[in-house]
């Protein structure tokens, strides 16, 4: 992914248009969610969305994924940045983000940047947007638990019509979608390049999971007919949405939505998680065919 990356420091403290200029540092705020952030209706408080679910130790560069909300309803603010800061440290580098909307919600634009966090912890961040700089926190695990890129991917087999492993309904989209009709534990690693959505449009948290489902579906056809398996695979086990899936459970997803891309012999080429717009779909697609 092509970003630019600003080598300037600040502090992540103080007032809007302080970048690069040592302030003194105040409170950051809680951990941000995508739910947890939400404010009040009646609130105009920018709030980061963090988007990202499986951010953890390493020297190797993140997607780093977030939406922005003013009060209870997401909103899409033009160019932003964001800096994060170590456990016990006040300063860190400032990167410019991609704002990316085609295919998500009017006004549901997502901000990806690449980030490196080489530590565990909760990081200090700030996203600096419209003149305003708004704090939070982000986790960062020891260990990732989804699968990662280089890794083999697993081979537990998907819900199709066939056999629906005891899913019902095996797609909550409307209609359901046409990707049900072959098993990752039939496809991954069988010479053919995978691509597999791990989303649930009707019970989606994010309410992300059916946009990129539906972006997915519209781009598909030129890439199945280059041998693309496609596979889209239901969080839950029913429409009460208190069990995983068994194929989550197996690739041990803890949310979703969740974009995977698989070479032929059965390597994760790229992940995506949380909000993924039509080119970061369509771009992990054309990865997979070059």
């Amino acid at each position: 992914m092509d970003h630019p990356s600003m080598t300037r420091r600040g502090f992540l403290a103080g007032g809007a248009g302080l970048v690069g200029t040592a302030v003194a540092v105040t409170a950051l705020g809680a951990v941000a969610g995508p739910a947890g952030a939400l404010r009040p209706e009646a609130s105009k408080a920018i709030s980061p969305l963090v988007l990202s679910s499986d951010l953890h130790a390493s020297t190797e560069p993140q997607r780093f994924v977030f939406a922005i909300a003013r009060g209870a309803r997401y909103a899409s603010f033009g160019p932003a940045q964001v800096a994060f800061a170590a456990p016990g440290a006040n300063q860190g580098t400032i990167l410019d983000t991609n704002l990316y909307k085609e295919g998500l919600p009017k006004g549901r634009g997502i901000y990806v940047v690449d980030a490196t966090f080489p530590t565990a912890g909760v990081w200090k961040a700030a996203a600096l947007v419209q003149g305003k700089r708004v704090p939070f926190a982000v986790q960062v695990n020891a260990t990732a638990v989804a699968p990662l890129a280089g890794t083999a991917a697993p081979r537990a087999a998907s819900p199709t019509a066939a056999d629906p492993l005891g899913v019902n309904p095996i797609c909550t989209r409307t209609p359901a979608c046409p990707l049900h009709d072959v098993s990752l534990a039939d496809v991954i690693g069988n010479g053919k390049p995978v691509a597999v959505m791990f989303a649930t449009p009707a019970l989606c948290q994010s309410q992300y999971c059916g946009p990129v489902l539906d972006e997915l579906l519209a781009m598909m056809a030129p890439y199945r007919a280059k041998g693309v398996q496609m596979v889209h695979v239901e969080i839950y086990d029913s429409n009460k949405g208190a069990n995983r899936a068994p194929t989550v459970a197996a690739w041990g997803l803890e949310s979703e939505p969740w974009f995977y891309t698989i070479d032929g012999s059965g390597v994760i080429e790229e992940r995506l998680d949380g909000a993924m717009a039509t080119n970061e779909i369509q771009g992990a697609l054309d990865r997979l065919v070059a």
